[in-house]
């Protein structure tokens, strides 16, 4: 089933209809925004005591994105769905959480995709293989093998740390990424696990909902997320 749509978002191709959890965090604050912005029709799931934090002009959905019958009728058929729920500030402390919200959500979201037939789903991994926070590569690793298990056509990106407001202080390590962009054994490493900003993640998920695949699943590593403009 084809998305449905009625007119031309501010990029010139068709107006999406975006349904969006973790609506309320650091990235999903900043994409409605944008998405708003450039056109499109968007539907932001939140806690109930968080509603306040979602950003005007986009239609609240009050729900549990651990409970996907709580928010499944507000997702339209043929819709993008736009899977962004994560544990905050992610250590390895937190392993248990990845399974808990991390996994368990996105497994949620992968069930109201295939049940509401969504033209979309767009889910923010990690990038891997890593050689360090592996409980949480391997929740995200899990949640990519749900998404193709169910057959959903889908965009996947995998950053490993977004730079933002709150969210600078592995800037100190680039000098050790340029050093291991330059030595041929390290090259892809430092590639693979590159960090990008959040105006380079917003406008990379921008683009993925913009232009879909036409089946199956695409993959955005670091250098395609740093190489997006919009």
């Amino acid at each position: 089933m084809s998305e449905r749509t009625s007119g031309y978002s501010a990029s010139g191709g068709k107006t999406r209809d975006v349904f969006v959890t973790g609506a309320t965090g650091y990235i999903g604050r900043a994409l409605i925004a944008r998405l708003l912005e450039r056109g499109h029709r968007v539907r932001a799931l939140a806690r109930r005591s968080s509603t306040a934090r979602v950003p005007p002009g986009a239609q609240v959905v009050v729900g549990d994105a651990l409970a996907g019958a709580s928010y499944a009728q507000a997702v339209a058929e043929g819709s993008t769905l736009v899977h962004l729920v994560g544990t905050p500030n992610p250590n390895p402390s937190k392993a248990a959480q990845f399974r808990s919200v991390d996994l368990a959500s996105a497994r949620e979201a992968v069930r109201v995709a295939r049940d509401r037939d969504v033209g979309h789903f767009v889910y923010v991994s990690v990038a891997q293989p890593a050689p360090v926070m592996k409980a949480y590569v391997h929740a995200r690793a899990a949640a990519e093998w749900t998404i193709a298990e169910a057959g959903l056509t889908a965009t996947i990106l995998r950053p490993w740390y977004v730079l933002g407001p709150g969210h600078w202080w592995p800037i100190v390590l680039l000098p050790g990424y340029w050093f291991g962009e330059l030595v041929p054994g390290t090259r892809e490493t430092a590639r693979r696990l590159g960090l990008v900003t959040l105006r380079q993640m917003v406008a990379s998920l921008a683009r993925a909902i913009e232009d879909p695949p036409a089946s199956g699943s695409c993959i955005l590593d670091v250098p395609a997320i740093r190489a997006k403009r919009r």
